[in-house]
């Protein structure tokens, strides 16, 4: 079920008028959260419900045993680790493990497994990282478990980032699902802000750009033409940002109109001047969550330099792996580490940019760099990646940038946008009083116009794949 069409649509309706009755009774609230989100999962494949229910109950039940049990709870969070890693790699990574046996020592296991098994159920990511935190943070003594078990399953499968995040806490969440958290009026307009902006990323500037990458990435015929191939990659860059950011978004005003909080999945990674910076603002609740369950864990930067890196390169490794089971996420991931040990070397991210100039040439050298890594990642291969770049490198063609009018606005706008926060424009933009409410509401009317009449082909969520 996606977010851009009518059958949500539908479903949120009809959710929110059901939730309006239960606005006296947690118990029943949590069980329309539960039921609805089961619901809004099982319309892509009813089958991987259980995938969410078994990993749901063995952390349920392994968190409760690791305090009503001390003396076993390293065993009993092996267990759990266990069970979520190792369903994540059956469903997610044994074909790419089969291939690659197959490839290298030349055996054909690959048409013996059962398709079923090749299949990656939406979202397998996300809900298992938000599963494995909660026992995690119980063992650590972060979080006491819940006894509730609708409590710790409406956590778990909360719909509005069920599939593509933000990566919630159980520490953040868990308080949040005790009490009738009923929204305030405050509430509802800022979920109906984060909404339509959301729509608004997603509809009229990821889909309009979504042919044009495709055009860059898929077509054989201007292989050899530099400029069409950066504009490529530049549209690219902002399809998956205003994608992703786009479903955070509404992700988070869903929550706002049911009364919760979700944390903010991004501030503005185009404005980055150093690659550390720029993690620290793309898919924070990821980054956040590799930062406390893998880097520190082996040691993070409180040991020897050397080690420092090498946990640092395990962990962006790992981070690519996570996004898909293709030896190019692989590459991704580590080309990221290599920037981050190189600025790490060269002490780059504690430096301040007093100079603009020299700030401008600090985020015009970061953007390549986060340019290049889109490659990786969008490619279909490494070797089709190494081609693309080759192509753009090679500064031949004609000048043919590809991305016509349509996209050349888009491309403008969210341009824009970026400029006026990298500034501090934005910040100092402000109108108070009836006149700024008035302007406000009549921008948000004409952003909910663009996108009914220049949205463009709905497409998936580009993180629904991971």
């Amino acid at each position: 079920m996606l977010f851009n069409s009518i059958i949500f649509l539908i479903f949120a309706t009809l959710f929110f008028a059901f939730w309006q009755l239960t606005k006296s009774n947690v118990t029943f609230r949590l069980a329309l959260l539960t039921l609805a989100s089961f619901i809004f999962y099982g319309w892509w494949d009813w089958r991987f419900l259980f995938l969410i229910i078994f990993s749901g109950l063995i952390d349920y039940f392994a968190a409760l045993a690791i305090t009503s049990f001390p003396r076993y709870k390293r065993f009993l969070l092996v267990l759990s680790l266990l069970a979520n890693i190792g369903t994540l790699s059956l469903f997610k990574y044994s074909g790419f493990i089969i291939e690659n046996i197959d490839n290298f020592f030349g055996t054909t296991l690959s048409n013996q497994i059962n398709s079923f098994f090749l299949i990656t159920p939406v979202g397998i990511s996300f809900y298992t990282f938000q599963s494995m935190s909660y026992t995690i943070d119980v063992y650590k003594g972060n979080l006491k478990p819940t006894k509730n078990v609708l409590q710790f399953f409406a956590y778990l499968s909360m719909f509005p980032q069920l599939v593509a995040g933000p990566i919630i806490r159980a520490r953040e969440m868990l308080p949040q699902l005790i009490g009738l958290r009923n929204p305030s009026k405050e509430d509802k307009w800022e979920g109906f802000r984060l909404i339509v902006k959301g729509y608004f990323k997603k509809m009229v500037i990821a889909d309009n750009l979504a042919p044009i990458v495709f055009s860059a990435f898929n077509s054989t015929a201007v292989s050899e033409n530099s400029l069409f191939l950066w504009g490529g990659v530049i549209a690219f860059a902002f399809q998956i940002y205003c994608d992703f950011a786009g479903y955070s978004d509404i992700a988070r005003g869903l929550a706002r109109w049911m009364g919760y909080d979700f944390p903010d999945n991004f501030n503005h990674p185009y404005t980055a001047t150093s690659i550390k910076d720029f993690w620290s603002r793309w898919h924070i609740s990821l980054t956040t969550w590799f930062r406390d369950y893998v880097y520190i864990p082996l040691g993070g930067n409180q040991v020897s330099k050397i080690r420092g890196h090498i946990n640092m390169w395990i962990t962006m490794v790992i981070s690519g792996l996570w996004h898909g089971a293709a030896w190019h996420y692989v590459v991704w991931g580590a080309l990221h580490a290599f920037f981050l040990s190189v600025e790490r070397i060269l002490k780059w991210p504690k430096r301040q940019y007093k100079n603009e100039i020299i700030r401008f040439s600090a985020w015009f050298f970061v953007m390549l760099q986060v340019l290049v890594g889109w490659v990786f990642f969008r490619a279909n291969s490494t070797q089709h990646a190494l081609d693309i770049l080759k192509g753009m490198f090679s500064f031949q063609g004609e000048l043919l940038l590809g991305w016509g009018f349509s996209g050349t606005v888009f491309i403008f706008i969210m341009i824009i946008r970026e400029v006026l926060i990298y500034t501090g424009i934005e910040t100092k933009i402000k109108i108070n009083g009836s006149w700024g409410a008035l302007f406000e509401m009549l921008w948000y009317a004409l952003m909910v116009a663009i996108i009914i009449f220049f949205r463009g082909n709905a497409g998936e969520f580009i993180y629904f794949q991971f």
